[in-house]
């Protein structure tokens, strides 16, 4: 079974994320790019669903049992790789020309919860799974980047409890606070995305120039924090 795998459904191209909890590695990028990059030249699908295998998990974030012995090997140069390669992810994501909606079906945590937000739509299950920044409890502050992609989805006022308290949102919280579309049970999950997804047939052109212009503050940052990280002698991950 391939890490990242799609399908088409009429016009939407359904992504399974299919690598346990998902965590983020050198192979979860590339697989990852790969399918966007076949689903925008081999398809004519006009939106993006992201879900995961995993019964509980959509995504736990960065594989730091990998990287840890990953940057102690090769060093800064290693971790500025996976700091580049992250960042290439989710602003494939930010801009992808089709209607992208994560597809929240387990746990969204750390960087899994940060990927959520750069999707234009969430849905959530309701019966099960947070949406949580653990990064206050493990001592790993927000990046700009970071910190400029999670302000895209969710309101100040929420954002504060979340990082500087660690507090978990349930689906319901977050559909409260305008952070998913909308939460339903498991077993009505799917359903109700794919629904959405489909009355979804902009045009590609239209759409990823907006996109692009109105994430333009995010990929600023973006691109002055990865120039500025080149630069640094002993670049860190936070």
């Amino acid at each position: 079974m391939a890490l990242i795998e799609y399908k088409l459904d009429e016009n939407v191209a359904v992504v399974t994320m299919n690598s346990g909890e998902n965590r983020f590695n050198f192979d979860f990028f590339e697989a990852f790019l790969k399918v966007l990059d076949e689903i925008e030249t081999g398809t004519e699908a006009t939106a993006l669903v992201v879900v995961s295998a995993h019964e509980k998990i959509w995504s736990n974030g960065i594989d730091l049992d990998w990287l840890g012995p990953a940057v102690q090997k090769g060093g800064a140069e290693v971790n500025l790789k996976f700091r580049g390669q992250m960042y290439t992810l989710f602003r494939r994501i930010l801009t992808y020309p089709l209607t992208t909606i994560a597809c929240i079906n387990g746990h969204a945590f750390a960087g899994g919860g940060i990927m959520t937000c750069t999707f234009d739509f969430r849905f959530m299950r309701s019966d099960r799974g947070w949406l949580c920044f653990p990064e206050v409890d493990i001592h790993i502050p927000f990046t700009l980047t970071l910190n400029a992609i999670v302000k895209k989805a969710i309101p100040r006022y929420k954002l504060e409890e979340m990082q500087f308290m660690g507090k978990r949102l349930t689906g319901q919280e977050c559909q409260d606070h305008h952070i998913v579309m909308k939460t339903c049970p498991l077993e009505d999950l799917m359903a109700e995305t794919m629904a959405f997804a489909k009355l979804q047939r902009k045009g590609r052109d239209i759409l990823g120039a907006m996109k692009t212009r109105l994430n333009d503050d995010i990929l600023q940052v973006m691109d002055q924090e990865m120039a500025a990280t080149a630069g640094e002698k002993n670049p860190t991950l936070t």
